[in-house]
């Protein structure tokens, strides 16, 4: 697929872009063509003119994503400043850009005096994947939060959806195939600055002491099956520091993977495979994959 077969464009076009200096982990192949809308109208007009057939991926800040050594066949579009920009709507209601992090978006509700948002300052991402996957931690989600969200589809159509129209459950949503966020409606309720700054720090510490946030890593790695930590049967099941290739299952909390410096995509997958192997075998458990696995195999 040429430049001349593609929609024109305002924002930034780039072919066989490298990937991995934008995702947690530091390894992946490269994206066909990755886009970088100037604006929304700009994001609208690509997708409606773009043959149907050619893939769509948004990304985000890369920080719950393997992408595979072969790459991202189509396009990645990957939301900048226009959409990062948070505002409140009223006393209890911020309306965030799609490309918005959680620290920005609990930053600015705690300056705006709305509490029950300081658990999206522990979650490593965007406005456009926490809505995705119903972000949660620090017993907080997303669909507790949520009022409703803006979407484009494939074919270029902007869509309003209501928080009910997404059949939130665990780490999972029914947004439509190859749709992007653009922007989201939080609601909290009425508190204070100084009182909700102090549960942010709490927050804060709270990862600081427990996950291995100075590390090349994905963030958590399996999904907690019912009545069950994943931490837990991971580390039951033998898997504490084990390794393959440059990927090692982390010492200081076993949910999370990382790469010691040199790991393809490969070995981190086929680590997490190799955990999933032992927790069933340990357990009779199926862990499942919370981390996004994106691409092709080399």
């Amino acid at each position: 697929m040429s430049v001349a077969e593609l929609p024109r464009v305002a924002g930034k076009l780039t072919a066989d872009a490298p990937l991995a200096p934008l995702v947690w982990f530091k390894s992946g192949g490269h994206a066909q063509w990755l886009f970088e809308p100037k604006d929304l109208e700009d994001l609208q007009s690509f997708l409606r003119n773009l043959d149907p057939a050619t893939p769509v991926m948004a990304l985000g800040l890369g920080s719950n994503m393997i992408v595979r050594d072969g790459g991202v066949p189509g396009v990645v579009v990957r939301l900048g400043k226009a959409f990062a920009k948070v505002s409140p709507v009223d006393a209890t209601t911020l309306d965030c850009g799609g490309g918005a992090s959680g620290i920005l978006v609990s930053s600015t509700a705690r300056d705006a005096g709305i509490a029950g948002l300081e658990f999206l300052r522990s979650i490593p991402g965007t406005v456009g994947g926490f809505v995705r996957m119903n972000g949660g931690a620090y017993g907080g989600e997303v669909k507790d939060i949520l009022v409703d969200c803006d979407v484009v589809l494939r074919d270029g159509q902007l869509s309003r959806l209501n928080v009910d129209d997404l059949h939130y459950s665990y780490r999972h949503s029914e947004l439509p195939d190859g749709a992007i966020v653009v922007s989201a409606r939080f609601r909290g309720k009425p508190g204070e600055p100084s009182a909700i700054q102090a549960e942010m720090d709490r927050i804060s510490e709270s990862r600081e002491a427990s996950q291995p946030l100075r590390s090349k890593t994905g963030g958590s790695t399996f999904k907690n099956p019912d009545g069950h930590k994943a931490w837990q049967l991971v580390d039951e099941a033998g898997c504490r520091g084990l390794q393959i290739g440059g990927a090692q299952v982390s010492e200081k909390h076993t949910n999370f993977l990382i790469n010691t410096g040199d790991a393809s995509s490969a070995d981190i997958e086929a680590l997490g495979e190799e955990v999933r192997r032992r927790v069933k075998a340990k357990s009779g458990i199926d862990l499942q994959w919370e981390i996004q696995r994106v691409g092709e195999v080399k």
